[in-house]
């Protein structure tokens, strides 16, 4: 019995630990999965398809407000990259979502004192502000366009609705009415699960 006690803590702890980390993964890969059915490839390009200074701050805002795991936040970079955000701005999108996390900074405050808060915080900034530097030397124009074909490759299912939803960025259904569309939310539903299986398989 002295073993079954920790065993059965360890199994409460585990089965928690699951549970706290579940509702940031849903969140995360629906939204991935929301971010490829409604958004336009020339809405995107719009809003992230650079990373001058500006772009960055407002991805960096979303990123955080978007707060999720590391998996759901990889899944969602790789998802704004697809739909043709800059390489560089999805990945500080990446890096927000998983280094300002704002409930994670308000459980610091109230735990262990508001510098703490503060500091995780100053952290991620300064880490998206190093990101930005270092890549302009590593991201190279001919390695980003490999990734982006080898994506293209590996999902040419969705490319192919892509193109049809979006040719060239003319004649794209308003986003409200592309929201009501149950054909859309089956599509980020599919995206969803899609996400899901490559992280299965990334494990």
């Amino acid at each position: 019995m002295q073993i079954l006690a920790p065993v059965v803590d360890s199994l409460r702890m585990a089965f928690f630990m699951f549970w706290d980390t579940l509702w940031p993964l849903i969140f995360g890969f629906g939204l991935s999965g929301a971010v490829q059915a409604f958004v336009s490839r020339s809405d995107m390009q719009r809003v992230m398809g650079d990373h001058r200074p500006k772009t960055l701050g407002i991805t960096s805002i979303l990123g955080a407000a978007s707060s999720s795991c590391s998996y759901a936040a990889s899944a969602m970079a790789k998802s704004l990259v697809h739909k043709g955000a800059d390489f560089t701005t999805a990945m500080v999108f990446m890096l927000a979502s998983t280094n300002l996390v704002i409930e994670l900074g308000l459980v610091l405050w109230i735990l262990i004192g508001w510098q703490f808060a503060l500091s995780e915080y100053v952290g991620g900034i300064i880490m998206i502000g190093l990101l930005a530097v270092v890549a302009r030397f590593f991201f190279r124009p001919a390695l980003v366009a490999r990734a982006r074909q080898r994506l293209a490759e590996q999902s040419p299912a969705s490319a192919e609705e892509e193109h049809r939803a979006d040719p060239g960025g003319e004649h794209v259904a308003p986003l409200a009415r592309r929201l009501r569309s149950p054909a859309g939310w089956a599509d980020a539903a599919t995206y969803t699960m899609a996400d899901l299986v490559m992280l299965r398989k990334e494990m």
